[in-house]
Protein backbone atom coordinates (compact mmCIF):
# COMPACT_ATOMS: atom_id res chain seq x y z
CA UNK A 1 0.00 0.00 0.00
CA UNK A 2 0.83 3.60 -0.52
CA UNK A 3 2.04 5.58 2.21
CA UNK A 4 0.32 9.33 2.74
CA UNK A 5 3.13 10.58 1.17
CA UNK A 6 3.47 8.78 -1.73
CA UNK A 7 -0.39 9.57 -2.48
CA UNK A 8 0.09 12.98 -1.62
CA UNK A 9 3.34 13.32 -3.97
CA UNK A 10 1.17 11.65 -6.82
CA UNK A 11 -1.90 13.44 -6.48
CA UNK A 12 0.21 16.57 -6.56
CA UNK A 13 1.66 15.67 -9.73
CA UNK A 14 -1.34 14.89 -11.15
CA UNK A 15 -3.11 18.25 -10.22
CA UNK A 16 0.04 20.08 -11.49
CA UNK A 17 -0.18 18.16 -15.01
CA UNK A 18 -3.54 18.26 -15.40
CA UNK A 19 -4.80 21.56 -14.30
CA UNK A 20 -1.66 23.13 -14.38
CA UNK A 21 -1.48 24.56 -11.12
CA UNK A 22 1.33 25.62 -8.78
CA UNK A 23 2.91 22.85 -6.58
CA UNK A 24 3.36 25.24 -3.97
CA UNK A 25 -0.77 26.31 -4.02
CA UNK A 26 -1.20 22.19 -3.40
CA UNK A 27 -1.03 21.37 0.59
CA UNK A 28 -3.56 18.42 2.44
CA UNK A 29 -5.92 21.41 3.53
CA UNK A 30 -6.53 23.15 -0.17
CA UNK A 31 -9.72 22.70 -1.05
CA UNK A 32 -10.67 21.43 -4.33
CA UNK A 33 -12.87 23.49 -5.35
CA UNK A 34 -12.24 26.77 -3.73
CA UNK A 35 -8.60 27.11 -3.29
CA UNK A 36 -7.72 24.74 -6.46
CA UNK A 37 -10.76 25.33 -8.69
CA UNK A 38 -11.22 21.75 -9.68
CA UNK A 39 -15.06 21.79 -11.07
CA UNK A 40 -16.92 18.68 -11.20
CA UNK A 41 -15.59 17.40 -14.54
CA UNK A 42 -12.27 18.30 -13.70
CA UNK A 43 -13.03 15.66 -10.91
CA UNK A 44 -13.67 13.00 -12.72
CA UNK A 45 -10.38 13.60 -14.93
CA UNK A 46 -8.48 13.59 -11.57
CA UNK A 47 -10.92 10.13 -10.47
CA UNK A 48 -9.26 8.42 -13.78
CA UNK A 49 -5.91 9.54 -13.87
CA UNK A 50 -5.47 8.71 -10.25
CA UNK A 51 -7.18 5.19 -10.85
CA UNK A 52 -4.07 4.80 -14.03
CA UNK A 53 -1.43 5.99 -11.79
CA UNK A 54 -2.26 4.28 -8.08
CA UNK A 55 -4.56 1.15 -9.59
CA UNK A 56 -7.22 2.90 -6.95
CA UNK A 57 -10.59 3.89 -8.45
CA UNK A 58 -12.58 6.36 -5.87
CA UNK A 59 -16.35 6.21 -6.74
CA UNK A 60 -18.35 9.39 -7.70
CA UNK A 61 -20.17 8.43 -4.37
CA UNK A 62 -17.22 8.65 -2.48
CA UNK A 63 -15.69 11.42 -4.58
CA UNK A 64 -18.65 13.88 -3.54
CA UNK A 65 -17.80 14.14 0.39
CA UNK A 66 -14.21 14.72 -0.78
CA UNK A 67 -13.19 18.81 -0.17
CA UNK A 68 -9.89 19.03 0.70
CA UNK A 69 -6.45 17.37 -0.64
CA UNK A 70 -6.41 15.23 2.65
CA UNK A 71 -10.32 14.08 1.86
CA UNK A 72 -8.96 12.40 -1.12
CA UNK A 73 -5.76 11.23 0.26
CA UNK A 74 -7.84 9.95 3.13
CA UNK A 75 -10.42 8.21 0.41
CA UNK A 76 -7.94 6.35 -1.27
CA UNK A 77 -5.88 4.81 1.62
CA UNK A 78 -9.46 3.44 2.90
CA UNK A 79 -9.97 1.51 -0.79
CA UNK A 80 -6.68 -0.92 0.12
CA UNK A 81 -4.81 -2.21 -2.36
CA UNK A 82 -5.96 -2.42 -5.95
CA UNK A 83 -7.46 -5.70 -7.00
Amino acid sequence: MQSREQLFGTLRDTLVELFELEPERISLDARLYDDLEIDSIDAIDLIDQMKRQTGKKITAEDFRSVRTVRDVIDAMQRLGEPA
